[in-house]
């Protein structure tokens, strides 16, 4: 039986839809903004005619992009850096932050005041730059994913999931079966980590995908640079005038950078929007049962 709803009710259900209806209109916006304005008319994106619809349909951008073979292959070195980099991040911090979550752990609490020290505390980048110099990481992919392969927020959060999810009463069922604590993890820990396991895959995915400042750092090869540092290129240092022919005119010139800088926003963006729709019925279990305590 439906429940009867009062006037009430109605009423903030129908102010609680408007805002949210709202709210997603203003965050997505910013992304249909970059798709109509790379296939407008760049004069008419500056004279701010560009609102809700393309004007002067135009694909030189795309072309230029699809042509230049710096944006693919810093696109490829991306998604390499991206899956090798979550993958490592999620064998150090899934296992982790289950150990500290056990309270038989010897020191865990030591143990666990280390980690959140690191997030209050930071070495500063020339210190850090020096340790991964000593390393003999610098040009190397693992410059951008050994330093920050487990985040001290993502470890924390994972860790409250395992306190208030994993009772401990089920690992004394184990024990009693005769599991070992590597078992237990293996068999039963982690077929129940599908929340959180889909929660770090995404925040660590968005850090590797959208970092760009470690690649400035500790890159010096132009055929290793992540996407995001060929975009920044592109968008701050105005590097898409070398995609183009000496003979093509000034104002052609400045067009076609336009066109390729919000261009180059539209396909970085594709992959994260993708990942999130397959994750997000996990992303939101695993913020509700890290949230509420059985």
């Amino acid at each position: 039986m439906k429940i009867r709803q009062s006037t009430t009710d109605r009423i903030f259900m129908l102010i609680t839809y408007g805002l949210l209806l709202l709210f997603s209109l203003i965050v997505a916006y910013p992304i249909f903004f970059m798709c109509i304005a790379s296939v407008s008319d760049p004069n008419a994106v500056m004279r701010g005619e560009v609102i809700f619809w393309f004007k002067d349909f135009t694909s030189l951008g795309y072309e230029r992009i699809f042509s230049n073979d710096t944006i693919f292959r810093s696109y490829g070195n991306s998604i390499l850096y991206s899956v090798l980099g979550v993958s490592i991040s999620l064998l150090l911090t899934i296992p982790t932050a289950f150990a500290l979550s056990r309270r038989e752990l010897p020191g865990v609490g030591i143990i666990t005041k280390l980690f959140v020290f690191t997030m209050y505390f930071y070495g500063g980048t020339i210190p850090t730059y020096l340790v991964v110099k000593q390393l003999g990481l610098l040009d190397s992919m693992f410059s951008l994913i050994f330093p920050t392969a487990i985040v001290t927020y993502n470890l924390v959060v994972a860790r409250s999931f395992y306190i208030n999810s994993i009772p401990n009463e089920l690992h004394e069922a184990a024990l009693l079966d005769g599991c070992s604590y590597t078992q237990f993890f293996i068999s039963i820990v982690l077929p129940l980590s599908k929340s959180i396991i889909a929660v770090m895959v995404l925040f660590y995915t968005t850090k590797m995908w959208n970092g760009f400042m470690d690649a400035l750092m500790y890159m010096n090869t132009e055929s290793k640079f992540p996407l995001q540092l060929v975009l920044r290129n592109i968008l701050v240092q105005s590097q898409a005038m070398a995609l183009l022919d000496d003979a093509t005119a000034v104002a052609e010139q400045q067009k076609a950078t336009e066109l390729i800088k919000y261009g180059a926003v539209v396909i970085a963006s594709i992959p994260m929007l993708c990942l999130y729709p397959f994750i997000q019925k996990h992303f939101v279990s695993g913020v509700m049962l890290g949230a509420v305590k059985g």
